[in-house]
Parts: structure tokens; C-alpha cells; sequence
């Protein structure tokens, strides 16, 4: 029980040292940092009520912007779909694509599925702030927004947690043979702690 509640324990603080990094990089989107181009810049100004759609093509430039990040690399593609209205622009993200990511088990560099769909909805008001994680006020001066900052965040909230090689058709890892070897040779190599084994045995015996 207690290795257990350990694990679980060292899973939730990389969750969090991972949520706190997406943060900080994220924070350095919206604090203008990162130079990404301004093909993520939606102009509404002269558009007319209704529908309007944006496709995004992301690629290696865009996460290289972020030094150290989780991802490095990829192919994704971003479609918008944005209802304008008078004050209001609320933006539906179809996000489908591949990202590099670095492999859990051999600590080599894959290429990690993502697909998935986000919301976010742009109010006009006299200057910016976060009204919730959903809603962002700009000012009603402004004729355009960025959309990069919520694109990087909602490509990284689409990862799993655990990130490996899949398998191949034959059901063998993609992973790297001489990390798995390795691996291999050391679970056999593994000597059980006789605390732990004699633990099991005295659970076993009450049991019965």
C-alpha cells in the first residue's frame, strides 16, 4: 500500500512541475516573448456578422519558439470556426495532428497523436483580462487578437500523461531495443525486498 501511495504521490507531482512549466511558457506567449509571426492573428475588424472560418497549419517554427518545452517539433492543423457578433467572437478549435514529443520508457523523441476539440469565446471591453479560462475581454480598440498563445496551450493540454512508442503490427515496441534490453535485463535482475515478501505472506495468512 505504501509503494503504491508513493507512486501515485510522484505521478501527481510531475502532473504538477508539467502544468507549472505549460504555465510559465504559456505566460511568456501572452507577456509577447516568443516571436511567433503574425499568421496567428485573426483581424475582425470589417467582418460581418456570422460565420467565418480560419485554418492554421503549425509547424517546427512554432514550438522551437519556446526554449526547453515539452514539445518540439510536429505537424498540426488548427481549424477556427468563429461566430462574429457585435461585441462577442465565440471560436470553436478542431485541433488534429502529430507533435514530437520525448518517449516515457526510452527517453527518445516520437511522435505523439493529438485530436481534439476547444472553445474560446472573445468579448470586447475596455481593456484585456481574463473573465474566465473560457472567455478573454480585449479592448473594443483593438482590430485583431492573437490566437497562438491558446493554440500552444490547447496542443499541450491534448497530451496524454503517459507518452511511449506504440506498437508495431506484430505487437512489438517502437521503442528503442537497446533501452527495452536494458530495461528487460534489469526487472530480471531485480531482487524482491523479503520485508515486502513477508508482508504478502502475513496478509495471505490472516486471509485464511
Amino acid at each position: 500500500m505504501f509503494r503504491v501511495s508513493k507512486i501515485s504521490t510522484k505521478i501527481e507531482g510531475i502532473r504538477y512541475l508539467v502544468f507549472i512549466k505549460l504555465i510559465f511558457n504559456f505566460a511568456d506567449f501572452l507577456r509577447g516573448n516568443v516571436n511567433h509571426p503574425d499568421q496567428y492573428q485573426i483581424a475582425f475588424t470589417g467582418l460581418n456578422p456570422g460565420t467565418h472560418i480560419f485554418d492554421f497549419k503549425i509547424g517546427d517554427t512554432f514550438f522551437e519558439q519556446v526554449k526547453d518545452a515539452e514539445i518540439t517539433g510536429g505537424k498540426v492543423l488548427v481549424v477556427v470556426t468563429m461566430a462574429r457578433e457585435e461585441r462577442m467572437m465565440d471560436l470553436h478549435l478542431a485541433i488534429e495532428g502529430k507533435v514530437r514529443v520525448t518517449c516515457d520508457r526510452c527517453n527518445e523523441q516520437m511522435d505523439q497523436e493529438i485530436k481534439g476539440n476547444e472553445r474560446l469565446i472573445i468579448k470586447l471591453g475596455d481593456h484585456y483580462y481574463e473573465e474566465s479560462e473560457d472567455v478573454q475581454v480585449i479592448p473594443d480598440t483593438a482590430h485583431q487578437f492573437d490566437l497562438a498563445p491558446f493554440i500552444y496551450e490547447y496542443i499541450h493540454l491534448l497530451l496524454p500523461i503517459r507518452r511511449v512508442h506504440p506498437e508495431d503490427k506484430e505487437g512489438n515496441s517502437q521503442c528503442d531495443p537497446e533501452i527495452i534490453k536494458k530495461l528487460q535485463e534489469l526487472r530480471e535482475s531485480h531482487i524482491p525486498d523479503p520485508r515486502w515478501e513477508a508482508l504478502a505472506q502475513l496478509k495471505k495468512n490472516r486471509k485464511s
